[in-house]
């Protein structure tokens, strides 16, 4: 009981901070210190996807740049790399789990944001409880990324992704690999 009012108080704590930030596009909000593995209720909508693994997404008013976390997907965007292989079918999909306006549930991890910046999520869609990241592994569109202290799914992640390639699903049939 103490566990899911500590989390309910996270919670509402979270949605309050990001409410009460500015709403410039990308603001950067002060997030609390939120216990691994807390799952923040549906407070994100998909506003548009950058590739792969980076959304934008709407929260509290503001649009925020989140990163897919426990994932890496084949880079589309980064003016400095060729565009890799399977890039383009890893943001399709993301797009077609993900479009424009999809209520999504943020679950945080240990460290709330990247050194750019970018709010690092796990995104479990609210519609139907599907874990994105974990899809996206599992289909092959992406391979594991842990990055300590952000592990609370590597484990499945990990899991997804070994059978993705041993069964050449997504970019283990296309590329061989990323």
């Amino acid at each position: 009981m103490r566990r899911r009012v500590a989390l309910v108080v996270a919670s509402i704590t979270i949605i309050a901070s990001i409410t009460l930030a500015s709403c410039r596009p990308d603001s950067r909000v002060a997030l609390p210190d939120v216990p691994p593995g807390a799952v923040v209720p549906p407070n994100a909508v998909v506003v548009r996807v950058i590739d792969g693994d980076t959304l934008h997404m709407q929260i509290g008013g503001a649009t925020h740049t989140v990163r897919l976390i426990g994932i890496d997907t084949p880079e589309t965007v980064d003016r400095r790399r060729p565009v890799g292989c399977y890039g383009p079918e890893a943001s399709a999909r993301a797009a077609e789990l993900l479009p424009p306006g999809t209520a999504v549930q943020l679950q945080l991890d240990a460290e709330p944001r990247d050194h750019f910046g970018r709010l690092l999520v796990y995104a479990i869609r609210s519609g139907d409880g599907l874990f994105v990241n974990l899809d996206l592994a599992r289909s092959g569109h992406a391979e594991a990324l842990s990055i300590e202290p952000n592990t609370l799914h590597a484990a499945s992640i990990s899991t997804a992704v070994a059978d993705a390639r041993a069964n050449a699903r997504g970019l283990w049939g296309a590329c061989r690999g990323p």
